[in-house]
């Protein structure tokens, strides 16, 4: 552990006087020297725009730019065709709704979400349902706040049965930590033909992911969650879908030929990344895949991370002023978990933690649906990675029991 948390440079600092205890981890992750000493290295020795020149830096460029392109479809069982970058996992999600919605979806037709959603996926098909006029539905999450009640889906499949042309859910939430059963999904959404899109933003991380032991249609993530830069984020579809799609965005690179009258789209991916890309961002990515695989075994992250969490859960169960919100079964979380501190405003208990170093969120993560489904106010969130240590975790218990006395008493 020691060895992994020396590569990450923005461990060593400060904050007000305070070695610095990042948990904040489900929002960001930081950046191990590799990945920045690679984007400095494109900058410095490389840089040039992709497939538009034939000198040795535009060579260059692109090979790095098509090799990181191969690194992300090798993370998630995927073929090079079939993966495409964008800025982030919202453009991702944004690109799969407006072109379905835009290509395939018409009036009366049904679009099937889950109450778990950040508003990046809720948000793109709110907006495109008001266009299409078809309907939304949404999956409800357990009473107990453990998951997805897929009953419900189930339901809906016999009310709607070849209308429902879509599910678009989370793999893992960024606010209660709990999995989504996504072979399940897939299982029900086939007995009626509908697509499955699958947001795997705070999994790929954390676990080991398969496309096509998955079976998904279409999975979104963000390089930034993974160690990688912010701006460059990943969009996978199945090759037979993908070729029958129109691009969302015209321009530059995304075309074969143009003529007065219209134009020729360029072989798959290409076409669906029009205009000069985040080449940096494509070098720090596939930097940051490199870096997994040399330093991470996924199966001993999960450990550690449950190892993590579970130091958390318990602690924040001991504590009567504070609320665990989802279960408080340290088993059924993944690397996260929020909470609410009775008297305490979050923004207070995030400011005051901050103090002492500590680094959370607070608010509501950008899944205000969820929050408003149990009727709770914004929440604290910490939430851990490979480079958190078992000594942080308990620091952050110790501060957090010290402000929470200090401010309500």
């Amino acid at each position: 552990m020691d060895d992994i948390r020396s590569q990450f440079p923005i461990l060593q600092r400060e904050v007000n006087g305070k070695q610095l205890v990042y948990l904040d981890n489900a929002a960001t992750t930081q950046k191990p020297k590799q990945v920045i000493d690679s984007i400095t290295n494109y900058y410095t020795n490389y840089n040039a725009n992709v497939h538009r020149g034939l000198h040795t830096l535009s060579t260059e460029a692109t090979n790095a730019y098509e090799e990181a392109h191969r690194k992300a479809a090798d993370l998630i069982g995927a073929t090079p065709e079939e993966v495409f970058f964008v800025s982030n996992a919202t453009e991702g999600l944004n690109f799969i709704c407006n072109t379905v919605a835009e290509q395939g979806l018409e009036e009366g037709d049904v679009v099937v979400i889950t109450e778990m959603e950040h508003h990046s996926n809720i948000v793109p098909w709110q907006m495109a349902s008001r266009r299409k006029k078809f309907k939304l539905e949404w999956i409800p999450v357990t009473e107990s706040a453990s998951g997805l009640d897929l009953s419900y889906l189930e339901f809906l499949v016999r009310k709607y049965r070849e209308k429902l042309k879509l599910i678009s859910f989370v793999h893992i939430s960024n606010v209660l930590g709990v999995k989504t059963d996504v072979k399940k999904v897939v299982e029900i959404a086939k007995t009626v033909g509908a697509l499955t899109v699958l947001d795997a933003t705070q999994t790929v991380a954390h676990t080991q992911i398969d496309v096509g032991e998955l079976d998904i249609d279409y999975l979104v993530f963000s390089g930034h969650k993974m160690f990688g830069p912010t701006g460059i984020g990943v969009v996978y579809g199945k090759h037979e879908l993908l070729e029958e799609t129109e691009p969302w965005l015209g321009g530059g690179d995304m075309i074969s030929k143009v003529w007065k009258n219209g134009a020729e789209w360029a072989e798959l991916p290409w076409r669906f990344e029009a205009g000069t890309p985040n080449i940096a961002g494509g070098v720090g990515l596939m930097s940051a895949i490199d870096w997994m695989a040399n330093n991470l075994l996924m199966t001993q992250v999960e450990a550690h991370e449950k190892a993590l969490t579970k130091i958390a859960v318990e602690g924040l169960k001991r504590d009567s002023r504070i609320k665990i919100f989802g279960p408080d079964d340290a088993d059924k979380r993944n690397s996260l978990v929020s909470f609410v501190v009775n008297g305490m405003h979050p923004h207070d208990v995030s400011s005051m933690l901050d103090e002492y170093g500590i680094a959370v969120r607070a608010g509501y993560h950008c899944a205000e649906p969820l929050h408003k489904r149990f009727n709770m106010q914004p929440t604290v969130r910490a939430s851990f990675s490979v480079y958190n240590t078992e000594d942080e975790v308990k620091y952050f218990l110790e501060i957090l029991d010290k402000v929470i006395s200090e401010f309500v008493g």
